[in-house]
């Protein structure tokens, strides 16, 4: 690889590096806006963020002049087959993490979001053949002994939590597999949900149990900007997404669900059990080695790429 490819990649992966720490820091303070709108149905507040969403992205996509990329798109089968496949993940994300936050499970859509990295870097591991060192396996097995330990102190799976991370850690594979850009991916996503959606809002507004202009000005606008919130950070995910290795993605992550975390401890005063305490020790320990293991690795690369 020559010297301009060499550099060449490292703009590519720092610009990826950029959007995935902002996308995921606007995630981390989505249980405030969700919150807001406790009133609203959790299936309504979806179909509201994939209908606004579609055309907060036909405004983009007109802007740019980028019509002839959602043709194509919609044209390759295999495209089509693996956007609809994410974008059921991704609604399905949404709509257990809108649900979570208005139950007062911040805390256990946090752990969902803490294990995402790890299934990530499993994902990576099985599809990509990314090499997991000594450091990363401890990681792994970390991670799992903390939700193990939870299931067993509470007698139950921590569905919310497993849920969450494998659609949202799916979402990421199929993201980084399917052969188009962020933008027009995004924007064929939502028009594949879009007939549901609205669908769906037709159908409650003719019962009259719609939220949306009957809540207030405060909740409908949130309403209405539930497109720019969602697709915003999406957008900003699968740029870095395509640009980074799974790992580095998994590495990122969490940096939404310490924020979640935080938000219910010190804000919603969400109780915090010893159970919660011992498995979150094991993962917050997993997080350790694996962030250890990384920074390692990036120095070792580094000092190689400079030597040659």
């Amino acid at each position: 690889m020559s010297v301009q490819d060499t550099a060449a990649n490292r703009q590519n992966a720092a610009a990826g590096l950029g959007y995935g720490i902002l996308a995921y820091l606007i995630w981390g303070f989505f249980p405030v806006y969700f919150k807001a709108l406790a009133e609203v149905p959790p299936l309504q507040v979806v179909c509201h963020r994939i209908v606004w969403s579609v055309l907060f992205l036909w405004v983009i996509i007109g802007w740019r002049g980028r019509w002839g990329t959602i043709r194509d798109a919609l044209h390759d089968r295999r495209a089509v087959g693996l956007l609809t496949a994410s974008s059921l993940l991704i609604a399905t994300n949404w709509l257990v993490f809108i649900i979570a936050v208005g139950h007062a499970q911040v805390i256990q859509s946090s752990l969902g979001y803490f294990v995402t990295p790890f299934v990530s870097v499993l994902l990576g591991f099985l599809f990509f053949q990314e090499r997991l060192r000594r450091l990363q396996l401890v990681s792994l097995f970390l991670a799992a002994a903390g939700v193990i330990l939870l299931t067993i102190q509470y007698g139950r799976v921590p569905w919310v939590a497993m849920i969450l991370a494998f659609t949202f850690g799916s979402y990421g594979l199929l993201r980084k597999i399917v052969t188009v850009d962020s933008l027009t991916g995004l924007t064929v996503e939502t028009l594949l949900l879009g007939p549901a959606a609205i669908g769906y809002l037709a159908f409650v507004s003719w019962q009259g149990t719609s939220g949306f202009l009957t809540n207030g000005v405060q909740v409908s606008s949130l309403l209405a900007l539930a497109g720019v919130a969602t697709a915003v950070p999406l957008l900003l995910f699968a740029s870095a997404a395509r640009r980074l290795r799974l790992a580095t993605i998994g590495f990122l992550q969490y940096i939404t669900p310490t924020f979640h975390f935080l938000l219910a401890v010190l804000l919603y005063k969400e109780p915090f059990t010893q159970a919660h305490l011992v498995s979150f020790l094991f993962i917050w320990s997993g997080l350790c080695c694996y962030s250890y293991d990384a920074w390692r690795g990036l120095k070792e690369a580094r000092l190689k790429t400079a030597a040659d």
